[in-house]
């Protein structure tokens, strides 16, 4: 059982560094589920670590992201590959996951050792290698070339953000308000 456990999470980080496709998880329910598990706690760690993350950026993160993955599901149907929805879509939730908790981890660990640009920098490119690795996964699920895989992610990442940007702002930027006691006369 552990073996099988570190086999799959090894599996996740090679589609994450690009050296193997969807193709390499197993065609199971059991997979798309542990996949769901990942990306739940990672949202919610990130909710629990994100200050003024709140309830509605939660749903609005999983709303977003159910249109990214309903979009991914089409353009494989689309391109007569629906047999690979299933894996291709469990890669794309670990993954995700995955990349989530590295953000965390680094947002934990990195300001002990770097400044807040620095950190902000190297989190921002860790976030942004999720488009690459989906596009390398669409890409391999629908049999093209590494581009067209890129061009649907970025397309999909290009969509995901207007829907960001159309909800207003999600996290507020401005700290909670401090509670002032303001003196009474007597």
């Amino acid at each position: 059982m552990i073996c099988n456990v570190l086999s799959l999470i090894r599996t996740i980080f090679d589609i994450i560094l690009l050296r193997k496709g969807p193709e390499a998880l197993p065609r199971a329910s059991v997979i798309f589920a542990i996949a769901v598990v990942l990306w739940f706690m990672s949202s919610v760690g990130a909710w629990m670590a994100v200050d003024n993350y709140s309830g509605r950026t939660f749903l609005v993160g999983f709303l977003i992201s159910v249109i990214g993955f309903i979009i991914y599901a089409l353009l494989i149907n689309a391109a007569g590959k629906a047999e690979r929805i299933q894996q291709s879509l469990s890669a794309i939730i670990a993954c995700g996951a995955v990349i989530s908790f590295a953000v965390l981890t680094a947002e934990a660990v990195l300001p002990l050792f770097l400044g807040k640009e620095h950190v902000s920098a190297i989190i921002t490119i860790m976030l942004l290698w999720s488009v690459p690795v989906e596009g390398h996964i669409i890409a391999r699920a629908i049999d093209r070339v590494w581009y067209v895989g890129l061009v649907a992610a970025s397309t999909v990442f290009i969509v995901q953000l207007f829907l960001l940007a159309s909800l207003g702002p999600v996290i507020d930027p401005r700290p909670p308000p401090a509670e002032t006691a303001v003196a009474q006369p007597a």
